[in-house]
């Protein structure tokens, strides 16, 4: 079951909401039990044999959570490391298999390609529960002694599927005490509707361009138009993942969670470090705290840190998916990240900032490109085309026509990439005056209202694509 769809829309969703608000607030237990039987629900609509999947998952965190809690520390650190393998073990099974067996089949025949179907949403629970143990051993946070709490924490719809990765530590005192209000309701309706929005007018759009683009026979493809799927793309990616990430976030809000934000404007950075402390915040920052620091960060000798760097990067791609363009374009980037540190740290910092923000724009544009071709001969040859090597010309009428055709929303790709709108709603949050504190109060709910329509009457009209991050 998807977000963006009528399903989920008419029935799902306002049905949860019509039984976990009949529950009086002081029966929190029963409003736990309402969302994780919804919650389950809603991914056992994915298949049963998925929900079992995930049902072992909770399982092996839930126990690797309380050995990881013993004062006896070395039975709690082999709880939690027996915990992380078998996350690890059951997530390369099912996504990784394949592309292992596929390659070894290349080169000895006699090996059979075992092809199985990705449970949705695995690489996103799966961390999720490698988290939670980890926290818990480290005494980061305490270990969740109901085991239903734990499939809470692990099942929650909203950002079971896509993310953002959430922290068991962020919500603990939410599982057991919330206090759901108007105020955080209203709030998450309003950003869950301009995410469906984003979705469904900006992304839908954006990856109609990139579709036809990347399915055009290369050898006919000018340069103007490989630029303009790999722009396309970029703007694709950006407002179908952050608008899942705003569509999750404010549901969380109108059960009176408080997800952490996801993406801050990433495609106004001035270099690639700066973007990537920008983009899928959770994941960086899940990275960042589970592998790189163990591995010891920074803190060690320059050699010690590249390869920490690397390493980092690689899994970094591996984790998107199972096929060499995901690991070439973590290698990809982390390659860049450490030219900005070891050779081009001073420059970055000197250079104008609109050449700062071009030269991070090419880099991150080809670094898509990487990311959306489906082999690694389609990256050469569609980069090739972008860069002029047997490229059809210049321009050509395929990069008119798509201009004309989406010129409204290749405007509104630039513009909601950029933050006018949270500038334009500090500057007036200055204002004492009247008016002001009118348009702040009313002027995002009837928009959030207005794009949510226009959202649903693309929708129910056919115009439809699943989030791309739904197949990580």
């Amino acid at each position: 079951m998807l977000f963006s769809s009528v399903s989920f829309l008419l029935f799902f969703l306002p049905s949860l909401l019509a039984v976990y608000f009949c529950v009086p607030k002081s029966l929190r237990t029963v409003r736990n039990l309402v969302l994780l039987i919804f919650s389950l629900v809603f991914y056992g609509c994915g298949g049963v044999r998925f929900l079992l999947l995930m049902l072992a998952s909770i399982t092996i965190n839930y126990i690797g959570g309380v050995l990881a809690s013993l004062k006896n520390r070395r039975t709690a650190k082999w709880g939690m490391i027996g915990a992380v393998i078998c996350n690890l073990l059951l997530l390369g099974y099912f996504k990784y298999i394949g592309f292992f067996t596929q390659n070894i089949h290349s080169f000895i025949s006699s090996v059979p390609v075992i092809n199985v179907v990705l449970p949705i949403g695995i690489s996103f629970y799966t961390f999720q529960g490698i988290a939670y143990v980890a926290d818990v051993y480290r005494g980061d946070t305490q270990a969740q002694k109901n085991p239903l709490w734990v499939a809470l924490y692990i099942s929650l719809f909203p950002q079971l599927i896509a993310g953002p990765i959430v922290r068991y530590r962020t919500i603990a005192d939410e599982i057991k005490g919330r206090s759901e209000n108007i105020e955080d309701f209203s709030g998450g309706c309003v950003r869950f509707m301009v995410g469906f929005g984003k979705k469904m007018l900006l992304a839908n759009a954006a990856g109609r361009i990139a579709d036809i683009a990347f399915s055009f026979p290369v050898e006919h493809l000018s340069v103007s138009f490989a630029w303009m799927g790999a722009l396309a793309y970029t703007a694709q990616i950006y407002f179908d993942f952050s608008a899942y990430s705003d569509m999750a976030i404010g549901m969380g809000r109108m059960f009176d969670f408080h997800f952490l934000e996801n993406f801050n404007y990433p495609y106004i950075s001035k270099s690639v470090t700066e973007f990537w402390r920008r983009w899928h915040i959770s994941l960086s920052s899940w990275f960042r705290d589970y592998v790189y620091i163990p591995l010891g960060g920074n803190r060690c000798s320059p050699l010690r840190h590249i390869i920490n760097i690397m390493i980092v990067w690689f899994l970094t791609g591996m984790w998107h998916g199972a096929s060499w363009n995901f690991i070439l374009w973590g290698l990809y980037f982390g390659i860049i990240l450490l030219m900005e540190k070891y050779v081009f740290s001073g420059i970055i910092e000197k250079i104008p900032s609109i050449l700062g923000h071009l030269y991070t724009m090419i880099l991150v544009i080809v670094g898509w490109v990487i990311f959306r071709c489906e082999d690694l001969s389609s990256v050469a040859n569609y980069l090739g085309a972008m860069f002029g090597v047997h490229a059809e010309g210049f321009l050509s009428k395929q990069t008119v026509y798509y201009f004309i055709q989406f010129y409204p929303e290749w405007i509104l790709f630039f513009i909601c990439s950029t933050p006018v709108v949270q500038v334009a709603g500090k500057y007036l949050a200055l204002k004492e005056r009247g008016f002001a504190n009118f348009l702040l109060a009313f002027v995002p709910k009837i928009f959030a209202l207005v794009v949510f329509i226009l959202g649903y009457i693309e929708l129910v009209n056919g115009s439809f694509n699943p989030f791309i991050y739904f197949r990580f």
